[in-house]
């Protein structure tokens, strides 16, 4: 489960919500199906403009407001899985194994694969139950279920093999280019 889409989305419902409420209210209030408010009555009292520290606090509760939005667009563009590092203890020692280096062969085994442009690879979870996250991008012309097929039998196996694990998840996004044809290397 994906939560920080959850959140996204049940957050973007209740705003979305809030707004087509607030919008409905001004209008029905506007042209008199509510009796709630006058509608000729201004919308503040007086015409004296508000004191210089209201200005302030509306200026800073924007640039919150702003930064918490870029803050929000920042967590969708760079979110991955947290890479983490594997110890193995055994008779001759420990070994320490970051899950970048290991997810690094998969990514240039899979960029060797016909109509592949680029691959990147990250792994996550324990040591004894990992997860891969694989993004490909391939040419516009290339054919996707012969690509996840070739990743299913030979990229995923070989990585299985090579931690030593039985059941490996994985999570695959194919992007297209807007290019298409061969491309040497």
């Amino acid at each position: 489960m994906n939560r920080p889409a959850v959140l996204n989305r049940v957050l973007l419902a209740l705003i979305g919500l809030a707004l087509v409420a607030a919008g409905g209210f001004a209008v029905a209030t506007h042209f008199g199906e509510l009796r709630l408010l006058d509608p000729a009555a201004p919308l503040v009292p007086g015409t004296a403009p508000p004191p210089t520290w209201v200005c302030y606090l509306a200026i800073a509760v924007a640039v919150l407001v702003g930064l918490l939005c870029l803050r929000w667009l920042a967590a969708q563009v760079f979110r991955r899985p947290k890479p983490t590092t594997w110890r193995t203890s055994g008779d001759t020692g420990v070994t320490v194994l970051p899950s970048a280096a290991a997810a690094a062969p998969v990514a240039a085994d899979v960029e060797t694969y016909a109509g592949v442009r680029s691959a990147s690879a990250r792994l996550s979870g324990p040591r004894d139950a990992p997860a891969l996250d694989l993004v490909v991008t391939t040419d516009r012309d290339a054919d996707p279920v012969a690509l996840r097929q070739r990743i299913a039998e030979h990229a995923v196996p070989r990585l299985r093999q090579a931690l030593d694990v039985g059941r490996l998840p994985v999570r695959l996004e194919i992007r297209l280019t807007a290019k298409s044809g061969v491309r040497a290397r």
